[in-house]
């Protein structure tokens, strides 16, 4: 049986046992047929193929540039028309078996310049403290407030969310300059905490008392049912913030802020194995979606620093002696 024939079984086997659509067999049908193509040329049979071919084939898909996505379509085409043919017993083995799919680049975090996060700490702060008429409630400017310390807090300390508006109110008591996190694995951290941030919780506690909900175990106890505030609500209340001071809501979240903090810090000389543990990754893989930081600033470095990078530098054994 012909290499096209054996193609034209399995796709009839997908539309008649799988229901398959007739848009999912035209794209079976091409990746397919771009592989038998690419066995063609390499004068052999589909039935004869072998792991060494398959790589090239993905080596070939790469180097025409394909997406790692489209890449990973036509490797998944191949292990189900393999899949087929060893089911059906025309071969012994699948070729395609010892062949890794190949990976996705991992997205670069969005990132909030140090500018855009600084107005939207100061638009809140100005909220939270700066007198209006009529004077708000005590419960107006607790929440108001809330959003400042959130918002000061979250930057200051690149927290989880879910960590963010669970912490305690015992974390705003006493003058220790670290937060003791419980986070993911229910593993605890030290995570260092600016005076600004921790002169802004003594000032909500503060209103929190004079609104009768002093009382709360929580640091950002919700102003309307009992328990701390949600994550949907500083969601919320920030994107509303960010709208107002004319970034794109759907460029700013709680989760972006703690991208801003990771990536300021490393821009400033962090450390990435200090980012790691401020912001509670198990393993420095995870971290190390931030290395774009530390290879602008390595950059930056050189060109700052190396004598050929600067204009007005002299040619090598310049120079009086």
């Amino acid at each position: 049986m012909s290499d096209a024939h054996l193609l034209e079984s399995f796709l009839e086997m997908m539309a008649v046992e799988r229901g398959a659509a007739a848009a999912t067999l035209d794209a079976y049908g091409r990746d397919l047929g771009d592989w038998l193509g690419h066995l063609a040329r390499r004068g052999r049979g589909v039935l004869a193929a072998t792991a060494e071919d398959v790589a090239a084939h993905m080596g070939d898909l790469a180097g025409r540039g394909f997406a790692a996505s489209t890449q990973a379509r036509h490797l998944s085409a191949l292990r189900r028309f393999h899949g087929f043919l060893y089911a059906e017993g025309l071969r012994p083995d699948d070729p395609t078996g010892t062949i890794d799919a190949p990976k996705k680049r991992q997205a670069l975090p969005k990132v909030l310049s140090e500018d855009d996060v600084e107005r939207l700490i100061e638009t809140a702060r100005a909220d939270a403290f700066e007198a209006r008429d009529p004077e708000p409630s005590p419960a107006e400017r607790g929440r108001a407030l809330r959003l400042y310390v959130l918002l000061e807090t979250a930057y200051a300390t690149g927290l989880r969310v879910s960590e963010l508006v669970s912490l305690p109110a015992s974390a705003a008591r006493g003058d220790a300059p670290f937060l003791m996190v419980r986070g993911k694995g229910d593993k605890e951290r030290l995570v260092p905490l600016s005076e600004r941030a921790r002169t802004a919780m003594v000032a909500y506690l503060e209103v929190c008392r004079a609104a009768g909900r002093g009382a709360s175990k929580w640091l950002f106890p919700s102003w309307s049912e009992s328990g701390h505030t949600t994550r949907q609500a500083f969601a919320r209340d920030l994107k509303a913030l960010a709208e107002r001071i004319g970034l794109a809501p759907a460029s700013v979240s709680p989760h972006v802020l703690r991208h801003a903090f990771a990536s300021h810090i490393l821009a400033h000389g962090a450390d990435l194995r200090v980012v790691q543990q401020l912001l509670g990754h198990a393993d420095i893989s995870t971290t190390q979606i931030y290395t774009h930081v530390l290879d602008q600033r390595l950059r930056d470095l050189v060109e700052a620093h190396h004598p050929l990078a600067a204009p007005d530098a002299e040619p090598a054994g310049g120079g009086s002696a």
